[in-house]
């Protein structure tokens, strides 16, 4: 899904069947939840120790609670007894005490200073802006420490480490801070023989632990705040190794922002929570655990940049002589063999996953087999039944948001389709102790998108914001981008007569998507990173070949972002999506979790990451290889989502194609009587939806650089310039797709049927919608594209790259210059003053733009400009002016065009004789 794109570290999972657990939930009133009142916070009062109500503010708070008393407990602190008379004892990793609305924490003398693994899962979200019930927040190290009268909840600092018991440990504690993240009054005298005291739960816990505050404001740009007072503690309970409190917090403002009287563009108005009754009072849902860690630590395995896994991080001060301090382990699950000495064993402990009692019965088998296809992987470095899928049955009184067992989890979202794949590790090793998937209606009902017309979209304002304990994974993206895909090509497929709606086969092209998005989701929370070059591993033969794809699939990795494999016009349909594992994910998981010798292990692990250079099948690069390099698109064209063979030029030719032929089908469909217009607009509208995914990557070769993560000896630099022919290629691929005379021609009569659904209108107004036009703008459309495409091949930074790309060339090899680059733009866009034609509407709107950025370009110098690029474009400037002059006087021109022409003429000839403005005087 990150890592572009983010996933959040987060906690969750469920408490074990039959476990000496006593749920002992005590309830907390929620009538104030059902008639909250909106505003802020009422200023809270300090409760009696003794009979202080679950629904209370904090007696004192981390950051990002409201204020509250902090007034110490008059008098000496009450016996221990007295306090819990007639309370529930439940014991368990923290014993619990309960009296009606009442818990309190019982934190012995060998628990206080002694860590334990804090996690966060919010379990009551809001269905919009990534706020979901269910999703893994963060996790980190926790301890108690006491305070005089106070219990201090402390976050551990493991980002520096140094041997125990060393002067450098010792310089470390004064060198870096810790941080608080929640105090609560400590009520009772010690037990007079475990000499343990009592911490009131939900003065300790009813804090905003998660910054959801920032979250909150982050997604909507309203400031809510905390309220303690209807904020309650709903749940508690413990076993063995985990303690865990379920906590509802009530957020609120007293008014929302008013609209500007005059709308700024520049400044774009976020829309408030949509899916509450009344947007000034929200309530979030967290499950706050308190687990033991692993009483002997997990052996460490060291992270390899050649192969793609998330990692755990620390800064090591033991060794003062080392270049780079900074140590990655990976994060993977401790899988042991119960017989070492077996080539083929099961484990000591397997990956279990629980699916959610909530997931719909007809998407089970395709989970399922998406969990169980890893064990493919598994089986080849001898593990039998590493992973395994479980199904919480209906009457479970496990909770799945405890750090117990990992889950597959379904939730509901009002726009957008995401499946997440997080997981939570030690800090320590890396060891991966829980994992949560979740997986929505969105992107499933979505991909049946020709069976019911409305589904949601996701809104531009549905960004959230990642984890707040330090979050080292990111959001994946796949299934909410894939449903896109699926659209479009559930549209061709439909619009060919291929898939009848509610056939066998739209069943069996559902049941793939979800299993090819559940083994991607898994992939994340076995440690794996996205992969996007392994899209480029086959030809275009090789995956339009059904028994080829069949065996092999359609890509070398299920961690990649594959489009749906759409045969051309008239041919045989293969494998749509990728049906199993690539040799990428089976050479990833040997990395990982191959049983090795550790005194051999340095040297085994060495020789298997070597194999990625050597063997093209094992072709990888990952998140930051896709967009760094600077400019919007980044510099390397091998590294992208949506692309597929070896030829992603190719490919992209492949997908105006089809895009194309769509718009040609659905010109020519007659709707029946009644018929609504609304899977013609939004037919109309994915093709544009394809033209973007695939003309934005072709921009990456005009400039571009192919870099690997090999090592020295590999036989590979780790930079390339791509060849002159490929960007020559690529400029094509623009030119006859997007600025062209020709590249756009639709049926009047057809643009005239397009309206927007006039029953969600006013449901798009409140989601923040508030351009929705009902006709499609089909010149607006086109030029937001023409733009993008635009801002990235006349970049500086491309600029740069095309110049510097000429120091690292071979010798003798033909580069491709700059100045062609600019010539052939400007060819192909002011293609009128050559040949006389009369200019279009939209083809005034390109040259415009293309104007601007060279009258920027002579009129302005930045750092970043390169000075050949000013030089060159002055230059073209000049011949461009008089080619304008040349035209004016041609017979046959309209007067738009003309006074384009003339507007032209004038704005370079300004700037041409404008002083350059440099930056910064």
């Amino acid at each position: 899904m990150k890592t572009a794109p983010r996933t959040r570290l987060r906690d969750a999972v469920a408490l074990a069947l039959g476990a000496s657990l006593v749920a002992g939930a005590f309830s907390a009133t929620r009538a104030n939840a059902q008639a909250p009142a909106p505003g802020p916070a009422p200023a809270p009062s300090s409760p009696a120790p003794n009979n202080a109500p679950v629904t209370p503010p904090p007696t004192s708070t981390a950051p990002g609670a409201p204020a509250a008393s902090t007034a110490p407990v008059p008098g000496a602190p009450r016996p221990f007894k007295d306090i819990i008379k007639d309370a529930k004892e439940t014991k368990g990793f923290f014993t619990l005490w309960q009296k009606d609305d009442k818990v309190w924490i019982e934190v012995k003398p060998e628990q206080i200073d002694k860590p334990f693994l804090l996690a966060l899962v919010n379990t009551g979200g809001l269905g919009e802006a990534r706020i979901y019930g269910g999703l893994m927040d963060d996790s980190g190290i926790a301890y108690f420490k006491k305070v005089g009268t106070q219990m201090q909840l402390l976050l551990a600092n493991e980002r520096f480490r140094a041997p125990k018991g060393s002067p450098t440990e010792r310089a470390i504690k004064t060198s870096f801070s810790e941080s608080l993240i929640g105090s609560g009054a400590v009520l009772s005298a010690p037990h007079p023989d475990t000499k343990a005291v009592l911490v009131e739960a939900n003065s300790l816990l009813l804090v905003d632990m998660a910054g959801a505050a920032t979250t909150l404001e982050n997604a909507f740009r309203i400031p809510y705040a905390l309220d303690g007072r209807n904020s309650s503690l709903v749940k508690a309970s413990t076993h063995d190794d985990n303690t865990g409190f379920d906590v509802s917090l009530h957020f609120a403002v007293p008014k929302l922002p008013a609209r500007p009287l005059v709308p700024n563009p520049a400044v774009p108005v976020v829309p408030p929570p949509a899916n509450v009754p009344d947007a000034r009072s929200l309530f979030l849902g967290y499950r706050v655990n308190f687990a033991k860690l692993p009483e002997k630590p997990m052996t460490p395995r060291i992270a390899d940049e050649r192969v793609g896994f998330f990692t755990t991080t620390y800064v090591d001060f033991t060794d003062d002589l080392r270049p780079n301090p900074n140590v990655h382990l990976v994060r993977r699950w401790r899988l042991e063999k119960k017989d070492p000495a077996a080539a083929m064993s099961e484990p000591v402990k397997p990956i279990v996953f629980w699916l959610d009692k909530n997931i719909p019965m007809k998407h089970r088998k395709a989970v399922t087999d998406g969990i169980l296809e890893w064990n493919k992987a598994f089986e080849r470095i001898g593990f039998k039944d590493a992973v395994q899928a479980k199904v919480q049955p209906d009457d479970a009184d496990f909770d799945t948001a405890d750090t117990k067992y990992a889950t597959v989890r379904w939730y509901l979202a009002s726009g957008g389709a995401p499946a997440i794949g997080p997981s939570l590790a030690d800090p320590r090793t890396g060891e991966i102790i829980d994992a949560d998937i979740l997986m929505t209606d969105g992107f499933t009902r979505s991909s049946r998108r020709f069976v019911s017309e409305d589904a949601p979209k996701l809104n531009a304002h549905e960004h959230g914001m990642p984890g707040f304990l330090g979050s080292s994974q990111q959001f994946c993206n796949f299934a909410e981008q894939a449903h896109g895909e699926a659209d479009f090509a559930m549209d061709i497929l439909e619009a060919r007569g291929d898939i009848a709606p509610d056939s066998p086969e739209a069943e069996k092209f559902v049941y793939e998507y979800v299993k090819e998005v559940i083994t991607h989701e898994v992939g994340h929370t076995l440690g794996m990173r996205h992969n996007f070059r392994s899209s480029t591993i086959f030809t275009a033969a090789q995956i339009a070949d059904p028994e080829f794809t069949a065996k092999n699939g359609v890509i070398g990795s299920v961690m990649d972002y594959p489009p749906f494999n759409i045969p051309a016009k008239g041919q045989k349909a293969a494998n749509y999506v990728q049906p199993s594992l690539g040799p990428y994910d089976y050479w990833a998981i040997e990395f990982a979790y191959k049983p090795i010798d550790p005194a051999n292990e340095k040297a085994e692990l060495e020789a298997i990451a070597a194999r990625g250079a050597k063997d093209p099948l094992l072709a990888y690069g990952t998140d930051e290889d896709s967009f760094i390099g600077g400019s919007p698109q980044g510099m390397d064209p091998t590294v992208n989502v949506w692309d597929l063979t070896d030829n992603p030029l190719g490919y992209y030719r492949k997908r105006l194609e089809l895009s194309r032929e769509l718009w040609d089908r659905i010109q020519s469909k007659q709707l029946a009587d009644g018929e609504s217009y609304d899977t013609l607009r939004r037919s109309f509208l994915a093709g544009f939806d394809q033209m973007n995914r695939g003309l934005l990557p072709v921009t990456k070769y005009v400039g571009g650089i192919v870099q690997v993560r090999d090592r020295a000896g590999s036989g590979r630099l780790p930079f390339t310039p791509v060849p002159a022919a490929q960007q020559r290629e690529a400029l094509k691929i623009l030119n006859d797709g997007l600025f062209s005379v020709d590249s756009f021609a639709f049926k009047p009569e057809f643009l005239a049927s397009l309206p927007h659904n006039r029953q969600d209108y006013f449901d798009a107004l409140t989601r923040g919608d508030v351009n929705r036009q009902p006709m499609v703008s089909v010149p607006g459309t086109i030029l937001k594209l023409q733009r993008d495409v635009l801002d990235q091949v006349m970049s500086d930074v491309v600029a740069i790259r095309l110049m510097e790309s000429q120091n690292i060339s071979k010798k003798g090899e033909a580069s491709f210059k700059l100045s062609e680059l600019y010539d052939n733009l400007q060819g192909s866009i002011w293609s009128e003053l050559k040949t006389g034609r009369e200019v279009t509407p939209m083809r005034r709107n390109l040259q415009r733009e293309h104007l601007r950025r060279v009258a920027v370009a002579i009129t302005r110098s930045s750092a970043g400009q390169p000075a050949d690029a000013r030089s060159l474009q002055r230059m073209n400037a000049q011949q461009l002016a008089a080619d304008l002059r040349g035209a004016q006087g041609k017979a046959g021109l309209s007067k738009e065009t003309r006074a384009h022409y003339a507007e032209s003429l004038n704005t370079i000839d300004e700037a041409l004789k404008a002083q350059i403005q440099r930056a910064g005087a």
